[in-house]
Formats: structure tokens, sequence, C-alpha cells
């Protein structure tokens, strides 16, 4: 089974950073289709954080703009998402997607990581 996997969330104070990873299977961090970063907060909707392109080009929501660092290691087929300033507003379950099927930038398989926890507290 395909499998996105990430890791390094955990609790931190409000102000603190952490760096979340995310492996993919070869090929996920190659294509045309990118990959991003989702985050879900209890009771709350699933909402896009971050992307990056196949080109390098990342975007951010408005909420995390100037926080938060979308990056990649295409050799380990990672991505990374750098959070710095965290606000107890940050606190969800994050998780990447990575695309599966991807064939002149559109993608027939989407593929989510279980997820990692952040929680912003002091």
């Amino acid at each position: 089974q395909v499998q996105v996997v990430e890791s390094g969330g955990g609790l931190v104070q409000p102000g603190g950073s952490l760096r979340l990873s995310c492996t993919a299977p070869p090929g996920f961090t190659s294509n045309t289709c990118g990959m991003d970063w989702y985050r879900q907060a209890a009771g709350k909707q699933r909402e896009w954080v971050s992307g990056i392109t196949l080109d390098g080009i990342t975007t951010y929501a408005e909420s995390v703009k100037g926080r938060f660092t979308i990056s990649e290691d295409k050799s380990k087929d990672t991505i990374y998402l750098q959070m710095n300033s965290l606000k107890p507003d940050d606190t969800a379950m994050y998780s990447c997607r990575g695309c599966g099927s991807c064939r002149l930038a559109y993608c027939y398989s989407y593929v989510y990581g279980q997820g990692t926890q952040v929680t912003v507290s002091s």
C-alpha cells in the first residue's frame, strides 16, 4: 500500500518551533503534481497549509505565511515544514499529501498520511 509518513510533531510552547517531515515513496517529490501540507484541528475542517511544486515553487496559507517554511530533499523523497513562532491556533493534526498517479500536473490518485499531532500550549 502506497503511503506517505509524517513525523516531528509534539508539544511546544507558544512562540516555539517544530520541524515536520514527510517521507514519500520514490518519485513523489519528482512528479509534476507537487506535494502539500494540510492540518485539521479538533472539530474543524481540514485546511491546506502549504505546497511545493516540482520546480520548488512554494505557497502558503495566509495564516502561516512568514512563520512556516516548506522545503524538500528529493534525494530522500522527503518534504519538510519548518514552523516558527507557533501559536495555540496552530494546534492540529498535520498531514502531508502526495500524488500516486500524476500525469501532466493532474493527479488521479492522492495519497494522505496518517498525520502527526502538533500541540501549542503553555
